[in-house]
């Protein structure tokens, strides 16, 4: 029998205490894409998208669909088996602040549709398990409750998580199956499709009846945010392998969550995609989720002031590589605003020489550099404009004009080879001995090719400064000869202290410190 199968990627980690609302132009800036295939299988879409670009089906699938992607492991397995495969979009906005009612609908609306109007074996979605909406905490569940009020009960619905998800029970409850990421920095994109694929494979043809459990535990978030390069991350994957290895057990997911979400159903989860004896299955993701509990002052990350960073930064030599130093606090990839300017400030101040910096996300300062020539110097208030309570602000500078251009680069790395995106309008400048480069659109640096792309060559450069949290380490740690973390103070400090959580249960670990469960 020949199965057809819908599938989608709707992604958003939403930053609540961010001031920048996500809208359609963030899902544009992002990536977005279409198919003609969905004029064909969504009523009205050309209404309801009418000033955004179709491509074709190949185009579509050259632009995502064989590099490290959800999207690229669905086709896979849509080939493996001789899917009917229906791809209605793929849409992700960077981190930032709630999704407004308009762009959630524009997204799902197509989604729903085209379920209404055809009949489908299964749904296989690309999400990420962190969306907050400006009308309910959880998206995902949203979006899932909108899906089975068309096609019921008995349809099977698999989706994959980032391991930054904020898993709700709701989600759990609409979703027959679930699969996270194993890897930070994210490299198994495509990995966790497949997997995701393969189990509602056995589902569509009657093999299996699986569900999914959810235990949680009452913190932010794991305490190392997941990490798996280091620390306990790696022998609770490993577990959780094994225990996929069961007959009855198909996924084990451990979400570290997303601590930048003031939600209910904040924090880090355990979920298992099984069936059989659940009784069992729960035992075990218990065992992990004490775990995640009773190693919650176990902190691999020692977050350094930007003056001592940059005193670091001052005295380092090393002929094994350039200096790392990622500003985990003005992380544009969890919803921090990319514009501190502390880092930047101390790191001049200090006389750093021979260094790059990047990026710093300031539109109105590209605009203005835009009009003029390459070799000029221009004076320019750079960043710290959009809150300087977080991270500073406008730094007074006289800078040279080293280079402009569109922003545009390809990916080179492990987690965005071979994939397109733009950082739009983007120039780079010399202030000191340190180039920056100043973008329009906020994104964290992940890849080698976001500074090659516009002439700055790290491996060149004696210090190295960028806008990261983790997944830096994937390109930036095998040319580093010494990798150091800090806090600007921007708005996604590690001192959670500093943030107004209003909707979290409490208590909860680590605003609340003396308690046990």
């Amino acid at each position: 029998m020949r199965y057809r199968v819908l599938t989608a990627e709707v992604a958003h980690e939403t930053n609540t205490f961010s001031r920048i609302a996500t809208d359609e132009q963030a899902f544009r800036n992002g990536h977005f894409l279409l198919t003609h295939k969905t004029l064909r299988l969504v009523p009205n879409a050309e209404q309801l998208f009418r000033n955004d670009l179709f491509l074709l089906d190949q185009d579509a699938i050259a632009a995502r669909g064989s590099h490290n992607t959800e999207l690229a492991g669905f086709l896979d397995i849509g080939r493996k088996y001789s899917w009917q495969l229906d791809h209605i979009l793929s849409a992700n906005a960077g981190p930032s602040g709630k999704v407004t009612t308009a762009a959630f609908d524009w997204l799902v609306d197509p989604v729903v549709a085209a379920l209404e109007s055809n009949r489908y074996d299964g749904i296989l979605l690309g999400l990420h398990g962190a969306m907050v909406t400006d009308f309910c905490e959880d998206g995902e569940g949203e979006l899932l409750q909108r899906l089975r009020e068309v096609v019921g009960a008995k349809i099977p619905i698999a989706i994959t998580l980032d391991l930054h998800a904020n898993v709700t029970e709701k989600m759990c409850d609409l979703a027959n199956i679930i699969v996270s990421y194993k890897t930070y920095p994210h490299i198994d994109m495509r990995d966790c499709a497949r997997q995701a694929g393969e189990i509602l494979q056995r589902s569509l043809t009657g093999e299996i009846s699986p569900r999914t459990i959810r235990v949680h535990r009452p913190m932010l978030e794991e305490v190392n945010g997941g990490r798996t390069d280091v620390g306990p991350m790696i022998e609770r994957v490993e577990a959780a392998k094994a225990w996929e290895l069961r007959p009855d057990a198909y996924a084990v997911s451990i979400n570290a969550g997303f601590a930048s979400a003031d939600i209910v159903e904040v924090g880090p989860t355990v979920l298992v995609t099984a069936e059989g004896d659940m009784d069992a299955h729960r035992a075990f993701a218990e065992s992990l989720a004490d775990d995640i509990w009773k190693r919650r002052h176990e902190v691999l990350n020692h977050y350094l002031d930007v003056d001592s960073a940059a005193a670091i930064a001052r005295q380092f030599s090393s002929a094994e590589g350039p200096l790392v130093i990622a500003d985990y606090a003005d992380n544009p990839g969890g919803g921090g605003y990319g514009d501190s300017t502390n880092l930047l400030c101390a790191l001049l101040d200090a006389g750093v020489n021979d260094a790059c910096f990047g990026p710093m996300v300031d539109g109105a300062t590209v605009k203005q550099l835009y009009q003029h020539e390459i070799g000029a110097t221009i004076p320019v208030k750079l960043g710290g404009k959009t809150d300087p309570a977080f991270g500073g602000g406008p730094l007074d500078l006289t800078v040279e004009l080293v280079s402009k251009s569109d922003g545009s680069y390809t990916g080179g790395g492990e987690m965005i080879g071979g994939l397109q995106h733009s950082f739009g309008p983007t120039v780079v400048v010399r202030a000191g001995g340190i180039e920056i480069l100043i973008t329009t659109i906020a994104q964290q640096m992940l890849d080698l090719q976001q500074f090659k792309s516009f002439g700055i060559i790290p491996e060149a450069k004696k210090i190295i400064a960028l806008k990261s949290m983790q997944h830096f380490r994937a390109d930036f740690e095998p040319i580093a000869g010494q990798v150091i973390v800090c806090d600007s103070g921007a708005l996604c400090t590690p001192d959670y202290q500093r943030l107004e959580y209003r909707n979290v249960r409490r208590p909860i670990f680590p605003l609340d410190q003396n308690f046990e469960i």
